[in-house]
């Protein structure tokens, strides 16, 4: 009898051991998994911070262009090609959203650097102290949407990393995240210094 209770005890033991590992392993599941879900979800809106970020300075750029082109025009009448691909270019980015509107950035950044290398053939227009304080501001704020930029594909490598990897893909597919662009250049053409002939 005392050896039947003796296994009966043993046997007790062992069960209750097995249902607190088990609850325990459950209980771990579900904390990685809200973990994991809040990292995630701190991770998106870390992205759509930084994209912010950037929105705020295209505004900035946005709205410094028309005065700056305002200005060339009145020393570079001649040159109103590349102050029209100017003005089309900040429109086409305004208007642009997504994929699209980096594209369309990454214009816009190559149509002032020719604007810019205009001044190099106006002697008035680079000693005109409107235009130099609009061309400070204006870099200045690039400085800012460099920068802002950094951020944001810095962030967005981490989010597509974290969605990429296991096991925490398992939580990323559940919540249907997808991967989110890189602020990039589009062409090797944008990476190539500007060329000015007269």
């Amino acid at each position: 009898m005392t050896q039947l209770l003796l296994v009966l005890s043993t046997g007790g033991i062992i069960g209750i051991i097995v249902a607190v590992l088990v609850v325990a392993l459950i209980l771990g599941i579900v904390v990685w998994y809200i973990t994991c879900y809040n990292g995630l979800v701190s991770l998106r809106n870390r992205v759509e911070e930084a994209w912010s970020t950037i929105d705020v300075s295209l505004k900035k750029r946005y709205d410094l262009i028309p005065n700056l082109v305002a200005t060339v025009k009145g020393y570079a009448k001649h040159e109103s090609e590349t102050l029209e691909k100017v003005i089309s270019a900040r429109n086409l980015a305004m208007t642009s959203s997504g994929d699209a509107k980096m594209a369309a950035e990454n214009a816009l950044s190559g149509t002032l650097k020719s604007l810019f290398a205009l001044t190099e053939a106006y002697p008035d227009l680079k000693a005109n102290t409107n235009f130099l304080d609009l061309q400070a501001q204006l870099r200045h704020v690039e400085d800012e949407l460099s920068a802002a930029r950094r951020y944001y594909n810095g962030v967005v490598k981490e989010f597509n990393t974290r969605i990429d990897v296991f096991p925490s893909n398992l939580v990323a597919k559940r919540m249907r995240l997808e991967k989110h662009s890189y602020f990039e250049l589009d062409s090797m053409e944008e990476r190539q210094n500007v060329k000015v002939e007269f």
